[in-house]
């Protein structure tokens, strides 16, 4: 959830979204991170990241595209520079909020016997001993 414009919204890029705005911008996401970063990105990717944020936050696509109109596309683009960046960032890397599953640690092993054979000395040759010349 992030405050923004009018009021509090739940923006998401999940893969599906991420992959809307690599079409849209024409880019792939770390780059147009990158671009947004160094303050040279194109305007549309401060639109584009928010409105399909909104949009995988479970906005309607119609009420995402008005918000975006309203309040990025007529607003100075340095007014949401840094929201479209944090949205972008956890679209790529997480959001701290978010609770990723681990996966558990390895199994107990205590009482129970090794499945792990010891190694026998067998009468063969090792497979690596060199012949004789």
């Amino acid at each position: 959830m992030l405050d923004w414009a009018d009021g509090t919204y739940h923006f998401r890029l999940a893969w599906g979204e991420l992959a809307k705005l690599q079409e849209a911008c024409d880019a792939g996401p770390f780059v147009i991170l990158d671009r947004l970063h160094s303050k040279a990105c194109k305007i549309e990717d401060i639109s584009n990241v928010l409105r399909l944020g909104l949009i995988g936050g479970g906005m309607a696509p119609v009420e995402a595209l008005k918000k975006a109109r309203a309040y990025v596309e007529a607003r100075p683009p340095a007014e949401n520079l840094l929201y479209a960046i944090a949205v972008l960032s956890a679209g790529c890397y997480g959001a701290p909020e978010e609770q990723i599953e681990k996966k558990s640690e390895a199994p107990d092993r205590e009482g129970r016997a090794s499945t792990i054979s010891p190694m026998e000395k067998s009468g063969s040759e090792s497979s690596t001993a060199q012949p004789e010349s």
